[in-house]
């Protein structure tokens, strides 16, 4: 997985970032969800390489990234937090511009990235998430079963923290595997990276995910009703992708509550589960490659 793409680390926002980054042209930033990391893209980025400069990147919390510890206002994992970080990495690396391709948590980023440096992003595309504030206030008993883990990470600590680190891979295993296509879309190698990542001791991967999840049902609501409250939207060009065998298609209308909060939406479900670029990457890479091309 990943030839040619050199795993880097550096430091921005006062955390290191793990990356890889390979490829050539106009820049193309992946960030991934949970309780993943870069590695989702393993099946897709040989391809992207070939169109554009990638930089996979794991969020803070996440994978080999930095993974402070949560902090009462979970300021430490806002999305206004992660964002920076992202766009301090890709200042640091050179890119002004850029565009996105982004899934599940690392979406979520790309959403704050995409409100607060509207001058630096390109064009988006976003995988299987409706915008967190409609996911809450939308939440019903379907919905509420099939995230449960939504409701279980935001529990204050050390809880939810304990529950996972005792044992990170049936955590792994429950959370992917009661999705649609149960456990075989995860190559052997990219689930035993998710695995190690996970299991990582200290201040490790349930620390970062609790507190993202945390600061998701908390400071990150306040942030997306301010820019509501101030008529604040995403600019950008924005293609929104989600799996037709998934919570989103089932619970929410995903093109209607994003366009409330975007000014260019278009986008449509993919006949799949959740984890879009391990289920269907073939069809994904069809469809976001049509949409990050346009406008060169």
């Amino acid at each position: 997985m990943f030839a040619g793409f050199e795993k880097q680390m550096r430091r921005v926002n006062g955390v290191d970032i793990a990356y890889r980054m390979g490829g050539s042209g106009p820049a193309l930033l992946l960030l991934h969800g949970h309780p993943q990391t870069h590695v989702i893209w393993h099946k897709v980025v040989d391809t992207l390489a070939q169109h554009f400069t990638v930089i996979a990147a794991d969020l803070r919390g996440y994978g080999d990234s930095g993974k402070p510890d949560d902090d009462p206002k979970h300021l430490n994992y806002a999305k206004r937090t992660m964002a920076a970080d992202m766009a301090e990495l890709m200042s640091a690396l050179g890119f002004e511009r850029f565009k996105v391709l982004a899934h599940d948590r690392g979406a979520r980023v790309a959403h704050r990235l995409g409100v607060d440096y509207a001058e630096r992003i390109e064009r988006m595309v976003l995988l299987d998430i409706a915008p967190t504030l409609a996911m809450y206030r939308g939440t019903n008993e379907a919905f509420a079963r099939s995230y449960w883990h939504w409701f279980f990470l935001i529990r204050p600590q050390p809880l939810p923290e304990m529950l996972i680190q005792a044992d990170p891979a049936q955590y792994l295993q429950s959370v992917m595997g009661a999705r649609s296509a149960g456990m075989a879309p995860f190559a052997p190698a990219a689930l035993a990276e998710y695995e190690r990542c996970l299991a990582l001791p200290g201040t490790g991967t349930a620390t970062g995910i609790c507190g993202d999840y945390r600061a998701s049902a908390t400071i990150d609501l306040e942030h997306d009703q301010a820019d509501i409250d101030a008529g604040v939207k995403l600019t950008c060009p924005i293609n929104v992708m989600w799996g037709a065998k998934g919570a989103i298609e089932a619970c929410f209308d995903a093109l209607a509550e994003w366009r409330k909060v975007a000014t260019q939406v278009e986008g449509k479900a993919l006949p799949c589960g959740h984890y879009i670029a391990e289920e269907a990457p073939d069809l994904l890479l069809e469809e976001a490659l049509s949409f990050l091309h346009q406008d060169e």
